[in-house]
């Protein structure tokens, strides 16, 4: 089990630049997420995970570090760093940042030295070069013929965001790459380490983990390498630092929770549990979704057994880490793209409920829709997943006083659009009703973190999906028709979110309800 404080821990992510702007440049800063430390701990969370803030050229939105030990301008100081830090905590919120291990940007100190021609030995290989300008990336991505050094370059992404040099498992090309226990490798895991070390003196209280499982090269499926780097890694920070709290963008609790990380996301790719549940869509040319079956799309006839073959496997092998659910992401566009009201409130009820510490995406919580809007930042089609948070009519949605032209990117200019203060006054609202089921987990010892999961009735064709969480029973039925399920014993309804009743043993659970039933005493 990892840092006592993850037993309860409920997050918010926070797109800094898109949360709120103090200071009236039209992106959200640091001073922003700390005047609005009591919004979130009202909606019933305790934890943050902040995207990069570190100082970037921001092709790739500060995936692409310039300076670890450097906040960005556009977002404040390290004195607002370290003010966060201590308010949150004061509140009692921690805090996670996100740490970018894998690359960095190309205008990073150590990569213009290591590109010079003759460059330094502690630089000289923090980075993958091959042995010369016109030597290919043994199939992986490389850039060449832009630096002075004779010798192209691997990268983890973008062109931009060189990879740092962690070593191979499998060595193909000798007179380049390097074992994982080579002095150059291990010098990049020192310099990682040192960064935590550093953020963590400042008050963090741990990391979110970019691409946890890139940094050693030709290393399978499995990831022994990268595991073996991690191990090491964690464990030498955790001497200083034992409540550190680590979660891995890693999708894999087989390795990801056996080498160091205290939990792993549950992400969005196409086919996966997390897909399968709201994301299982075709899109036509014009990007709309269509033939949609996502479980919690009513119309849908999905059954959970698509769910359960991908999530089952991985939550068994998580060993005594988390497997987290998300209700989304940064990288994936926001369920309102494809699910109505209805649709995502029992999917939000369902992803809060489950095991593992659950992730709330700004805005998710007041049902910021989807837009399709140009890139920005290198995002792409993840750009109008990132758009400014939404508190109230004032200027710019409240977001920001600068003049429209200078956002980050536009608020949503569409009737209909929602507010944090139009919903708080809504009963009805769907942030009322995130807090009433955060209220309702954290009410219920059986809803913990690491509270058990068991499947008590799935079969192919059949919508209702019924299982345990410790002695609590939680039954849903995502579909448009009524639903019975006859059950083992006797039960008491503990919460609906929707409607059913309990007569002779059997549940009758209404259409798009989810309902929570406790052993009678």
């Amino acid at each position: 089990m990892g840092a006592n404080w993850l037993k309860d821990a409920i997050f918010y992510e926070i797109y800094p630049q898109s949360f709120y702007d103090t200071n009236g440049d039209g992106i959200g800063d640091i001073q922003g997420i700390i005047e609005k430390l009591d919004y979130v701990k009202s909606i019933g969370c305790n934890a943050l995970w902040i995207n990069p803030w570190y100082d970037s050229p921001f092709v790739d939105a500060g995936y692409d570090v310039r300076d670890y030990y450097k906040v960005a301008t556009r977002y404040g100081t390290m004195d607002d760093a370290e003010e966060l830090f201590r308010v949150a905590h004061e509140k009692g919120i921690h805090v996670l940042i996100d740490l970018v291990p894998g690359h960095t940007s190309q205008e990073h100190a150590w990569f213009r030295e290591s590109s010079k021609e003759h460059p330094c030995e502690e630089y000289a290989h923090r980075y993958i070069w091959t042995e010369n300008a016109f030597c290919r990336g043994d199939g992986m991505p490389f850039i060449g013929g832009e630096s002075p050094r004779d010798g192209t370059y691997i990268i983890n992404f973008f062109k931009c965001q060189p990879a740092l040099n962690f070593g191979y498992t499998q060595i193909n090309e000798p007179n380049w790459q390097m074992p994982i226990d080579a002095p150059a490798p291990m010098a990049t895991r020192e310099a990682i380490k040192d960064v935590m070390r550093f953020w963590l003196a400042k008050g963090c209280d741990g990391f979110r983990v970019d691409m946890a499982d890139s940094l050693v090269k030709n290393d399978g499926n499995d990831k022994p390498g990268t595991m073996e780097v991690w191990k090491d890694i964690t464990t030498d920070v955790r001497k200083d630092y034992p409540d550190m709290a680590l979660v891995s963008e890693w999708n894999h609790p087989a390795s990801a929770l056996h080498c160091g990380f205290d939990m792993d996301f549950c992400l969005d790719w196409y086919g996966n549990s997390y897909s399968r549940l709201v994301r299982y869509y075709q899109i036509d040319k014009n990007g709309a979704p269509i033939r949609d079956e996502s479980y919690f799309k009513a119309d849908s006839n999905a059954d959970p057994m698509g769910f359960l073959a991908d999530f089952l496997p991985k939550y068994n092998a998580r060993g005594d880490g988390l497997y987290c659910m998300i209700t989304g992401n940064h990288d994936c566009k926001r369920t309102s793209f494809n699910l109505d009201e209805a649709e995502r409130k029992l999917a939000f009820a369902f992803l809060l409920t489950m095991p593992g510490a659950p992730f709330i995406y700004y805005g998710d919580e007041i049902g910021i829709r989807y837009r399709w809007l140009p890139t920005k930042e290198g995002g792409y089609h993840r750009t109008g997943t990132r758009t400014p948070m939404q508190w109230d009519e004032s200027e710019n949605l409240g977001f920001s006083t600068a003049p429209a032209d200078k956002l980050y990117l536009p608020v949503d200019p569409q009737p209909g659009h929602s507010t944090v203060a139009a919903q708080e006054a809504d009963p009805a609202s769907m942030l009322n009703h995130i807090r009433s089921v955060l209220a309702l987990r954290k009410s219920q010892p059986d809803l913990g973190n690491y509270t058990s999961f068991e499947v008590v009735h799935a079969k192919e064709g059949d919508r209702l999906f019924a299982y345990k969480r410790g002695e609590l029973l939680l039954c849903v039925n995502p579909g448009l028709n009524s639903e019975t399920l006859t059950l083992d014993a006797n039960y008491d309804l503990l919460h609906s979110f929707g409607s059913a009743e309990i007569a002779d043993k059997t549940l009758s659970i209404a259409p798009q309800t989810l309902t929570v039933l406790k052993p009678a005493r």
